[in-house]
């Protein structure tokens, strides 16, 4: 078997730093299950394109007339949960459906329920957010009609983004509660020690089934010649 090489994210060779984790949906993910977690990886990529869009819109928010401070935050935002989101819930949920891994379920539930409720309040777009979600847009149409356009994109996005997250959410706690799973087996698997590194769905058959032959203590010693005893 030839070792798994990390290979994500994909950075170009000039750069010294080398790829965290290893990624590969047909793979690891079983076949019945790649639909919902390439999904859950596209709404990831989605919500970090979203950031991106706000943070051009903050700046024009700021070039307008705005606050500096959303700004200042819009920064932050990209910086933090376009990395932290992938590390937090889009593994969590990766590790969960390669290995049918309860605590990592309940950790996707958790984070993932978060960023849920955190993407609602970015679409609502509160005043000194960093994020352009509908009250500020519509607020601002009144000061400044083309900066307004341009925050308008990141309403929609965070908007579409929520929407998503809840299709996602439940989706996979309707999957989960009805392949069995609990928080029990979650407290088992952290009493365990599993959780860590959970192995594969076909690393736990292959233990379970066996892929060896069984082995023999002694090598059975037959009588020579042709006349059995």
């Amino acid at each position: 078997m030839t070792e798994k090489v990390n290979n994500f994210p994909p950075l170009p060779k000039f750069i010294p730093l080398k790829p965290c984790f290893y990624q590969n949906f047909s793979d690891e993910i079983p076949i019945d299950h790649q639909f919902i977690v390439k999904r859950i990886y596209h709404l990831w990529i989605f919500y970090s394109i979203t950031l991106v869009v706000n943070l051009i819109a903050c700046l024009a928010w700021w070039i307008a007339g705005g606050d500096g401070v959303n700004f200042g935050l819009a920064i932050l935002w990209l910086l933090l949960f376009t990395p932290c989101s992938y590390v937090c819930w889009f593994r969590p949920a990766y590790k969960a459906f390669r290995a049918d891994s309860s605590f990592n379920f309940m950790t996707f539930f958790f984070v993932f329920g978060a960023q849920f409720v955190l993407t609602i309040f970015q679409a609502i777009g509160f005043s000194k957010w960093g994020a352009c979600g509908w009250w500020s847009t519509i607020f601002f149409f009144k000061i400044n009609v083309a900066a307004a356009v341009f925050m308008i994109f990141p309403a929609i996005m965070f908007t579409l983004s929520a929407a998503m997250m809840c299709v996602i959410l439940v989706r996979v706690h309707r999957f989960y509660r009805g392949s069995g799973g609990s928080l029990q087996k979650a407290q088992d698997e952290w009493s365990s020690g599993n959780w860590r590194n959970p192995p594969s769905r076909e690393a736990q058959f292959n233990n379970f089934s066996g892929t060896s032959l069984p082995e023999y203590p002694t090598v059975p010693n037959y009588p020579s010649g042709s006349h059995w005893p």
